[in-house]
């Protein structure tokens, strides 16, 4: 069911333009050397962003102050702008019968899209 699911996420979810987009988002943060953190977590957002279906996110236990410093620059900066959007995009989907697991899935990107540093994406037993 989780591959179905992630297929259809894939297709009709918007998950591959969401995966690009924290791809494009990431590669911009690689070209500015003192962002590089925000590009990891980027690329690791558009990991779960293209295929959200079968993982969860989970916090880091080695993560650090640093980390909580970053994600307080990247909640002001970015954050809340694309958490705003994951919760529209699901509001949205979630009036159609079809589109309430694709709602539940970009309310699961919420957290990421917030506080992205110090959290890791693992796969559900």
């Amino acid at each position: 069911m989780r591959t179905i699911l992630n297929v259809l996420w894939f297709i009709f979810g918007s998950g591959f333009l969401l995966a690009l987009g924290y791809a494009i988002a990431g590669i911009l943060c690689f070209v500015f050397i003192v962002t590089i953190p925000f590009g990891v977590a980027a690329f690791r957002i558009a990991r779960y962003a293209l295929w959200p279906f079968g993982y969860t996110i989970t916090e880091k236990k080695s993560a650090g102050v640093a980390s909580a410093v970053a994600n307080v620059v990247w909640l002001i900066i970015a954050g809340w702008w694309l958490a705003l959007g994951h919760i529209i995009a699901g509001i949205a989907l979630c009036v159609t019968l079809i589109g309430i697991p694709f709602g539940i899935a970009n309310f699961k990107l919420v957290p990421a899209a917030l506080w992205p540093l110090g959290r890791e994406i693992v796969a559900k037993p």
